[in-house]
């Protein structure tokens, strides 16, 4: 029995004594194999990232490769600057570093040449003296939001070869000169023998700019419908339009689209601009604070901080409050001065929007005091100023400018234009009557860092030798344009009486006694 029961008892001991020394090297393994795995897969991942080989599978999926400015991956901008030097090494590029055909960093392969592809079909119209400097930023911008045709009624520093040159080479860019030509069209206009523009004839500086302004609207008009353009906006180019409102996309295109078809014009509150500092250089780029309308405010947050969102100036606005409007383009539609149009044949119907408005870079540079004196011969007294000026900050600020020494006009910039007051800065950001607004700062950092001005700059200028021949022919087809223009609706029988509307301040204190 006890042999028998040593040998039954001894194999289970060996078993027992096998898996005892057996399961400690399995679990070892097992550990072992956990640990190396995620750390190799690790590993492949980061030399696939590392050679640029990773992709995001959804990217290829998804059919809307639209970009908002600056939502670019890390990995999509280090693979853009590795094409760049790519570019350099093989001479690809021109002078400037960027490639001879304008590039846009948003949306992918897209040259700015879309005129046919774009509903609705949003042109804008101005009349300008600018450089390229001011006019190119604002122009790329307002293409990025939507707008696919700009008619530039140019003179001044628009007007000069080297400038318009570039200007006429930009796809939907039709650049209007003031020739004699065309002055002796326009005295033909309608305009000269009804009475909604009379108040402004024959007055020098401002008034001047107001008439002429709203003969070149008359003439876009013509030009917008002959195009098909469905919305005609006036702006200056010191104007940005900020489309706020649209569900997902910052669109001029998508708020516009959206308009009930009986609507005749949509009214933008303007914004105006608080410099911060006053060695501005390039107001677009700069600045990101804005004093909110009248129109986008409570009533009692306006009237209750007045005084303080006036700072002593004349107004609580520097310059105009009452906006700028878009308008449907249709038979019989008219200027009504630079901010408003109007309908030979009707009251148009306008509504105003809530949210989206026109930012207007109001004396962004100190610069502004003296450019703007210079371009009027009025004495600066307050009586002749009168003549000259509608609002009464541009009659102080002429003043100021004609008879100040350079150290008394600065002091006077920065009392009257430049926040410097941060404590009262943030009371007036909290209530609301100051706001932050960075994203058309940020498309304009986008569209130079990527090279689009330069690259339309140095385009224009390798094509001198083409240019002077598509000038001429530019020139005579919009002669006849203008020809048009000027005789077209002489056989109406109903005249509408509503005057211009002037460049207007925002409400002042009066209203708080009604």
């Amino acid at each position: 029995m006890a042999g028998l029961f040593y040998s039954s008892s001894k194999p289970p001991s060996s078993s027992s004594s096998s898996s005892s020394s057996s399961s400690p090297s399995s679990y070892s393994r097992l550990l072992l194999l956990v640990t190396l795995l995620p750390l190799s897969l690790a590993c492949f991942a980061f030399v696939l990232q590392w050679r640029g080989g990773l992709d995001d599978p959804v990217t290829h999926w998804s059919t809307d490769h639209r970009e908002f400015p600056g939502m670019a991956s890390t990995h999509e901008k280090r693979q853009r600057s590795l094409r760049g030097r790519s570019n350099s090494d093989s001479g690809c590029v021109d002078l400037l570093g960027q490639s001879s055909a304008p590039s846009f960093p948003y949306f992918r392969d897209w040259s700015f040449d879309y005129q046919s592809d774009l509903n609705p079909k949003i042109c804008i119209t101005t009349s300008t003296s600018a450089g390229l400097e001011q006019t190119l930023p604002w122009l790329f911008y307002h293409k990025v939001i939507g707008v696919s045709t700009f008619y530039l009624f140019v003179e001044g520093k628009a007007a000069a070869p080297n400038v318009s040159r570039v200007l006429e080479s930009i796809p939907g860019v039709k650049v209007i000169h003031r020739t004699k030509e065309l002055e002796e069209q326009q005295a033909k206009s309608r305009i000269w023998n009804e009475t909604w523009l009379a108040s402004f004839f024959y007055k020098p500086c401002n008034y001047e700019l107001f008439v002429k302004q709203s003969l070149n609207m008359e003439m876009a008009i013509k030009m917008a419908q002959d195009s098909g353009m469905e919305w005609i906006i006036h702006l200056d180019t010191d104007e940005l339009i900020y489309p706020s409102g649209t569900s997902y996309e910052y669109s001029l295109r998508k708020l516009l689209g959206n308009i009930s078809a009986d609507v005749d014009a949509v009214i933008f509150p303007n914004y105006e601009s608080s410099v911060e500092r006053d060695d501005i250089k390039e107001p677009f780029s700069e600045v990101s604070m804005f004093k909110k309308n009248y129109d986008h405010l409570p009533r009692d947050v306006y009237f209750g901080n007045y005084k303080e969102a006036t700072r002593g100036n004349p107004n609580y606005f520097l310059t105009y409050g009452n906006g700028k409007a878009a308008a449907r383009v249709q038979n019989h539609l008219r200027p009504n001065g630079a901010h408003r149009w109007h309908n030979y044949r009707k009251s148009p119907k306008e509504i105003k929007l809530e949210e989206s408005a026109i930012l207007h870079y109001t004396y962004p540079k100190f610069s502004d005091l003296t450019s703007r004196r210079d371009r009027c011969g009025c004495k600066p007294t307050k009586v002749d100023v009168k003549r000259c000026f509608m609002l009464e900050f541009d009659r102080a600020a002429f003043i100021i400018a004609s008879t100040a020494s350079s150290e008394e006009m600065l002091q006077w910039y920065r009392e009257h234009v430049v926040w410097t007051d941060d404590t009262l800065k943030l009371k007036l950001l909290r209530k609301g009557i100051l706001t932050r607004i960075y994203a058309p700062m940020v498309i304009i950092q986008e569209l130079r860092e990527a090279g689009v001005f330069s690259s339309v700059v140095n385009s224009a200028h390798m094509s001198l030798n083409n240019s002077s021949t598509v000038s001429i022919s530019r020139e005579s087809s919009q002669v006849t344009g203008r020809r048009r223009v000027l005789e077209a609706h002489l056989d109406l029988d109903s005249e509408s009486i509503a005057s211009a509307i002037p460049p207007q301040s925002p409400p002042g204190l009066e209203p708080l006694s009604e």
